[in-house]
């Protein structure tokens, strides 16, 4: 039976080097298993449900991705001809030993396939695109309403827009709300409660619960 060690999930930086991997390599690689650990080494050989979780399912999308060409690699033929010229399948798991995948083509796919994060996104930061600084369509007065409604759960006995407004005035700075001297944007920081108020129709804060 097949037993994930700890120094599986140690994956050594040198396998950031490669321009490509196999199909094995690169599924091993996404769910976080070092390709030459005991596990990435010998989990082909372990029956389907001891393998890692995930590995499967990696293995069988990358193939399809690379088969219909939204992968860019060197895929290995389905079938090859013996000496008499007869054509003969080619083992699967032969196969995705010797597939290629193109690293950064390996990216982008699962970057449409909706997956940030692990080997391949080092610099991932876990949060969302919205809130992501880096992202290029990043939106502060977004970040500044969204992380606003996220914090300010219990207004402490204050209508939400006011609890909102001042947990906005302390964190100003983080978002681009206020000057070159620190002093707060109040205009924009309405405009931002506004957003994030959950109470827009005014009256007497809500008791939680109520």
């Amino acid at each position: 039976m097949g037993n994930i060690e700890p120094e599986d999930e140690e994956i050594s930086d040198y396998w950031r080097l490669p321009e490509a991997y196999t199909i094995q390599q690169a599924a091993l690689l996404i769910v976080g298993i070092d390709p030459s650990s005991p596990t990435g080494s010998n989990c082909e050989n372990w029956k389907i449900e001891e393998r890692p979780r995930g590995y499967e399912a990696a293995k069988q999308g990358i193939a399809s991705a690379l088969k219909d060409g939204r992968i860019k690699g060197q895929q290995t033929p389905e079938y090859d001809t013996d000496i008499n010229g007869n054509l003969y399948p080619i083992d699967q798991s032969f196969d995705r030993c010797r597939s290629e995948v193109g690293r950064e083509s390996l990216i982008a796919w699962l970057v449409s396939r909706g997956i940030r994060h692990g080997f391949f996104f080092p610099d991932a930061t876990g949060a969302p695109d919205y809130l992501d600084k880096r992202n290029e369509r990043y939106a502060p007065k977004l970040a500044a309403a969204v992380r606003a409604w996220q914090i300010v759960t219990d207004p402490g006995g204050k209508h939400p827009k006011q609890a909102l407004t001042k947990w906005l005035r302390e964190h100003a700075s983080e978002f681009g709300l206020s000057d070159d001297e620190g002093k707060p944007n109040e205009t924009g920081i309405e405009e931002v409660a506004k957003v994030a108020n959950w109470q827009p129709g005014g009256g007497a804060p809500k008791t939680p619960g109520a």
